[in-house]
């Protein structure tokens, strides 16, 4: 049994722990050295706070190459980044394609359009097959298509998609492509320029080592994004309506300054560390795990064994006729951390045919070690005994 005082965590999809040390620091540091306003007063440190948020604006801007720091807009989280994208841009009467394994951050959110005159079709997504999977995209393309939105790595499964031959096929067909990379930021480079992606959303709390309470939405082009919410923004106060130019348009209201600025800390941490070299060690961790799952005939994967090019270190499983929720708690006992259930991801576990039951999901991060693995390894043995 692990002491109590201590935890072992792989629940890092859920959001990632610990923080770096630099991030914590940079957290405490704001509210000393930032803790004014921005943007609202003309004195000096008020100045000085917004400074260091636009400071964060270009940290962000070459860690995803957006099309500038302006056009990268700090949010409550990524959940009210994909709002503000889905439902600021598409209209009545407009159709948008979304793969079959979105978050209900984007299924739930076009669903709700969906009962204002917007149509969706959701594309099936083959596992491991990019031509079958473009071709189901391909295939749901209408007349009034606006929008082909697809998650770039999937929260329960750990599958990386297609995005750079989606983004190729929405270019070709004129459409906006919109990618979630909630589960892949701080995992796998991204450049929206050079991968063609209008609109990205991602979580600074999971995959770049940030608190909760700010998501980012980063725009790539000139479409106009309309209001979801309407105040303050310290900038054309005078005029009832919101600014017309970005970030100031979609960000009404008092901003999480020590979470914004943690950011710069957290893509630094990534920086050093290195982004590939963080991917190849966690996968390298749940590469063990699955070898120790698959040996044993009780256990359910619905995967093939994680890899650098088709996997982010996500992996779901099931142990034959026990609820996840089972497991999960059993590995609880022993003090350590991971998720069981639907992951707000109906669509995927639909998919892959999981929706009844759920999954038991594990997901490591840079700060998980060869103990941590087998301390989990040997619990889940012991758990599989009992069984």
């Amino acid at each position: 049994m692990k002491e109590s005082n201590s935890i072992v965590y792989f629940d890092n999809a859920a959001t990632s722990y610990p923080k770096p040390k630099p991030v914590l620091d940079s957290i405490t540091d704001s509210l000393h050295k930032y803790g004014a306003n921005p943007g609202r007063s003309g004195h000096d440190f008020a100045m000085t706070t917004a400074a260091m948020i636009f400071n964060s604006r270009e940290a962000v801007n070459t860690f995803v190459g957006s099309k500038g720091a302006e056009n990268i807009c700090f949010t409550l989280n990524t959940t009210y980044a994909v709002n503000f994208a889905l439902k600021g841009v598409l209209k009545r009467g407009d159709h948008i394609i979304i793969s079959s394994f979105e978050h209900n951050a984007v299924f739930r959110t076009v669903y709700a359009l969906s009962q204002k005159g917007i149509l969706y079709d959701i594309a099936q997504i083959v596992p491991y097959d990019t031509k079958k999977t473009v071709e189901q995209f391909a295939s749901k393309i209408r007349p009034n298509t606006k929008m082909i939105a697809c998650m770039y790595a999937s929260n329960v499964f750990g599958l990386i998609f297609p995005i750079d031959e989606l983004a190729k096929l929405a270019k070709a067909h004129g459409l906006l492509f919109f990618v979630d990379a909630a589960q892949a930021a701080g995992i796998i480079p991204i450049n929206m320029a050079r991968q063609n992606i209008d609109y990205l959303c991602f979580s600074p709390h999971k995959g770049l080592y940030c608190p909760m309470g700010v998501g980012v939405l980063a725009i790539n082009n000139d479409e106009v994004i309309d209001t979801l919410i309407e105040g303050g923004t310290g900038s054309s106060s005078v005029s009832p309506l919101m600014p017309d130019f970005l970030p100031d348009r979609l960000e009404g209201g008092t901003p999480n300054t020590s979470a914004i600025i943690s950011i710069i800390e957290g893509i630094k941490f990534l920086n050093e560390k290195g982004i590939k070299n963080i991917h190849s060690k966690e996968i390298n961790m749940l590469a063990e795990i699955y070898d120790y799952l698959l040996s044993d005939n009780r256990v359910i994967l619905y995967t093939q064994r994680p890899d650098l090019s088709n996997h982010v270190p996500v992996l779901s499983f099931n142990v034959k006729d026990k609820d996840s929720m089972e497991i999960s708690s059993l590995l609880n006992e022993d003090g350590i951390c991971v998720r069981a259930g639907i992951h707000c991801a109906p669509l995927a576990h639909k998919s892959m045919r999981t929706i009844e039951v759920g999954t038991v999901r594990i997901s490591p991060s840079v700060f998980s070690t060869k103990n941590d693995v087998d301390f989990l390894i040997k619990s889940l043995d012991k758990i599989l005994k009992k069984l």
